[in-house]
């Protein structure tokens, strides 16, 4: 098959060229952001998920559609190293800037630019203003409590933007990475912006987690936020995920080939486009066929294995490697914490720093208590490929 014309996009983040099965999640964000436009409130989005559904890919779709619908917008992808804030300043200075040509702002801007600068200042980040906010206007946004301050720069920036009647959707990517400080300073903005009725939507995306992160940071963040969960496809969406972009280039595949590749990737659409690419590259000829699959499987397992999983198990330690087989020893999950202790032949307690490393690394979660599962789709089989052996734990000593 021609390489030049394969249809399929694996990538972090890339998007498909059939984006099937989320149209519900999309709707819904469409609804909000054209509710905030027309002066009403409309209800922030967190897209919940394990690696490769897809949370990405929506979050860029539901970008281009603010971006459309002539929203100012900020995109960040949130650190590991805490510099949230830091990232944020860039974009909401350039939002005052592109305000600035309206005269009738200037008492509005010159508040907003003295917020920034003064959360700057309190916060010691780098932030190089312009000529809105030299005028000192002590008080704003520098109670040195970050929650406080970032919510109260944020009002004054969204207060001009209403001005001009402008919305703004701020967009964060890993929402699991902020802090929990950054994580209740958005759910106060987003709560202080439905009370006032300035023109603010937040849309985050982020391992399963974020829904209990978001509660435990603020306990309203359950009735302020909808928390769509992206999932494995259906089979008829995963269907029409791998076939569509075959049939838009002529190309047709055997039931029973689809039906295998459904069973193989377990319906996750990043593996769909990996399983499809493979299997284009390998097929000499429509309609693609079981022998065609089959015959692509050994190398996409190698490319997975050294392309996805691997990036992730070489950011572990030995002892959390060996935590992660012992869950993969179980099956998918989710297993009990102690199950997998007695796995590895210890104590809960005696791996219970390990595990919680393991979550703060984003590579298992706990949906409830007690509970621990891969945050990666079919990182136990890797994990058996990777770790044929199961290693018992075997605690230090104290000295």
């Amino acid at each position: 098959m021609d390489h030049v014309i394969n249809p399929y996009t694996p990538g972090a983040g890339t998007p498909p060229l059939v984006l099937a099965g989320r149209d519900d999640i999309l709707r819904s964000a469409d609804t909000a952001l054209k509710r905030v436009q027309t002066g009403r409130s409309g209800r922030s989005q967190m897209l919940l998920g394990l690696r490769g559904v897809g949370k990405t890919v929506l979050l860029n779709n539901i970008f281009n559609k603010a971006e459309d619908a002539n929203y100012f917008t900020i995109k960040i992808e949130a650190p590991e190293n805490g510099d949230f804030a830091q990232r944020c300043l860039p974009e909401l200075k350039r939002i005052l800037l592109r305000l600035s040509t309206q005269e009738k702002l200037r008492r509005q801007l010159d508040l907003a630019g003295a917020a920034l600068r003064n959360f700057a200042s309190i916060f010691k980040l780098s932030y190089e203003g312009f000529e809105f906010g030299a005028t000192p206007h002590r008080g704003l946004a520098e109670t040195g409590d970050f929650e406080t301050d970032f919510s109260e720069m944020m009002r004054y920036v969204l207060t001009a933007a209403k001005a001009a009647d402008r919305n703004i959707a701020l967009f964060v990517d890993e929402v699991q990475y902020l802090k929990p400080e950054e994580l209740a300073a958005i759910t106060v903005t987003c709560h202080d912006a439905a009370q006032r009725s300035l023109p603010f939507l937040f849309f985050g995306a982020g391992l399963p987690q974020i829904a209990k992160l978001a509660g435990d940071a603020k306990s309203y963040a359950e009735r302020l936020y909808e928390f769509p969960e992206v999932g494995s496809l259906s089979d008829l969406a995963a269907d029409e995920a791998l076939r569509g972009p075959a049939q838009r280039e002529g190309v047709e595949f055997e039931d029973a080939a689809v039906n295998l590749i459904l069973e193989r990737s377990r319906n996750y659409p990043y593996f769909l486009q990996v399983w499809g690419d493979h299997v284009w590259k390998q097929a000499g000829q429509s309609p693609i066929s079981v022998r065609d699959v089959r015959n692509a499987e050994g190398q996409l397992v190698t490319h997975l294995d050294e392309n996805f999983f691997r990036v992730r198990f070489d950011r572990c330690k030995p002892v959390q490697q060996k935590y992660l087989r012992a869950m993969a020893e179980l099956g998918p999950g989710p297993h009990a914490t102690g199950e997998i202790a007695s796995t590895l032949g210890c104590e809960p307690s005696q791996v219970s720093t390990t595990r919680a490393q393991l979550i703060s690394l984003g590579m298992i979660w706990s949906q409830r208590h007690g509970e621990t599962a891969f945050t990666v789709p079919l990182f136990d089989e890797f994990m058996k490929r990777q770790m044929p052996k199961l290693e018992k734990h075997v605690p230090r000593k104290r000295k």
